[in-house]
């Protein structure tokens, strides 16, 4: 086999219009109104630099629900809707160790280094929510949503690494970056294009071909299995064919998925109709102050609504990148980074303190809407598995061995919430192996540096 034959993206998607969407209703025609069960939906959330460790983690884990940490507070209302993890190492950054923030965001998702042989490209492994979207794409108007409150423009020269790494955390492939859009407006229209004046956008039917489903099953039936007994650079190219492949089975799905939506129409099913048991989509209201919470929250909703009408099921949040950021509401002009370098005065360590109370408010404030909208037998939140983190674990030392996570949500059933767990044993890989599990993703690899699932997170 060889890579010439990836097939081309555009191709993939030719044919998937984009129209206003609606929530996972039990009315739609696909869904089977008696066992209905809401498909899960990912979200990734992101704050550089790392936190100040004890007034993050809680003191303990009886006290996780009753006694918030200062940094939580915000999180008070939904902490039995939330899981936090204590002792997830990230990926050992050397030969890079002069370069701590251009790998704090490109490891984050990836879980592991870019190639040293390649520093001044970008060369690194598909992220966890592209593994997502691939799984999930197929489904949905958009495979995923890439959102940042800051431009990726950021240069700087870290050990020589290319400056996509400081500011990007979603990876389509190696070697491509996917951008994040900074703009509200912009993604509002993303997600809901308005269509052509007196053109309607008719889901496309065709015949889906029996050499590419047959294809695809001798492909990915045995590449498991071959992995195993390739060497590492092997390991590689194999990886990128599989990419390629799954295309195919993207645009198969996808196909197959128009049939039967055209077939229902066909015999007068509308798979539009509202449930009267699910929350109406949320409205959005764009900002027109600068100050930054109105501006993340703007940005938080879009997630929300973008998760709600079913329009993707993956979404990531880049709420901050490691260079330039200041939070002048808070009562002081200091940039992030220079804080974060404390040596333990007391007046620095509370401007961090003070930086991410701020950002877990604006998650807080993404989870508690998610939470207070029905779906199906419960909330939209019971069916997602939304992540907050960092790629550092202190800034000051840029220590890596115990980085700061949150989970919200229950994905459909399969994480067990209200927990702190303050001695899990595993890295980052292992972590987003275990969550794209969760989602009910099939995993083929390892994601970066995984060697395992850890379990205990699980219902």
């Amino acid at each position: 086999m060889t890579r010439n034959t990836k097939i081309n993206r555009r191709t993939c998607l030719k044919g998937l219009g984009v129209s206003l969407g609606l929530p996972i209703l039990e009315a739609m025609g696909w869904a089977d109104t008696k066992s209905y069960k809401p498909p899960v939906r990912l979200g990734f959330m992101y704050m550089p630099h790392g936190v100040i460790m004890k007034q993050f983690w809680p003191a303990d884990s009886a006290s996780f629900l009753t006694a918030p940490t200062p940094a939580l507070e915000a999180l008070a209302p939904v902490l039995d809707q939330c899981l936090m993890i204590k002792g997830i190492s990230g990926v050992p950054i050397a030969p890079f160790n002069g370069a701590p923030h251009a790998l704090e965001l490109s490891t984050w998702l990836t879980a592991m280094l870019p190639a040293a042989d390649k520093r001044a490209e970008i060369h690194i492994g598909i992220s966890a929510d592209q593994i997502a979207a691939n799984h999930f794409g197929a489904f949905t108007a958009l495979p995923s949503l890439e959102l940042a409150t800051m431009p990726q423009t950021h240069k700087e020269n870290q050990e020589g690494l290319n400056e996509g790494y400081y500011s990007h955390c979603s990876y389509r492939s190696a070697t491509q970056a996917l951008p994040a859009e900074v703009n509200p407006r912009n993604v509002l229209y993303r997600l809901f294009q308005k269509q052509e004046q007196g053109g309607q956008n008719k889901p496309e039917t065709a015949a889906v071909n029996p050499l590419d489903q047959s294809l695809l099953d001798i492909v990915l039936g045995g590449a498991r299995e071959l992995r195993r007994t390739l060497p590492s650079s092997d390991q590689q190219k194999l990886d990128e064919y599989l990419d390629s492949v799954r295309s195919v089975e993207r645009r198969i799905a996808a196909i197959e998925f128009r049939q039967k939506q055209a077939a229902l129409e066909k015999a007068g099913l509308s798979p539009s109709k509202h449930s009267a048991s699910d929350s109406a989509p949320i409205e959005i209201k764009i900002p027109e102050g600068d100050k930054r919470s109105e501006y993340m929250q703007v940005m938080c909703d879009l997630n929300v609504l973008a998760i709600q009408t079913d329009t993707t099921r993956v979404s990531t949040y880049i709420g901050s990148t490691p260079n330039g950021i200041s939070y002048p509401e808070l009562g002081f002009n200091d940039q992030h980074h220079s804080q974060t370098h404390h040596n333990n005065d007391p007046v620095m360590v509370n401007k961090v303190a003070k930086i991410t109370a701020f950002n877990v408010a604006q998650f807080a404030y993404m989870v508690k809407k998610m939470h207070s909208l029905k779906e199906a037998d419960g909330t939209l939140l019971d069916n997602c598995i939304i992540m907050w983190g960092s790629g550092l674990e202190d800034g000051n030392t840029h220590t890596r061995q115990n980085l700061p996570f949150i989970i919200a949500g229950k994905g459909g059933g399969a994480i067990k919430t209200g927990r702190f767990l303050t001695d899990v044993k595993g890295n980052q890989g292992d972590l987003l192996t275990t969550i794209l599990a969760c989602a009910g993703i099939p995993i083929d690899r390892p994601i970066g540096i995984a060697t395992k699932q850890i379990n205990e997170i699980k219902a």
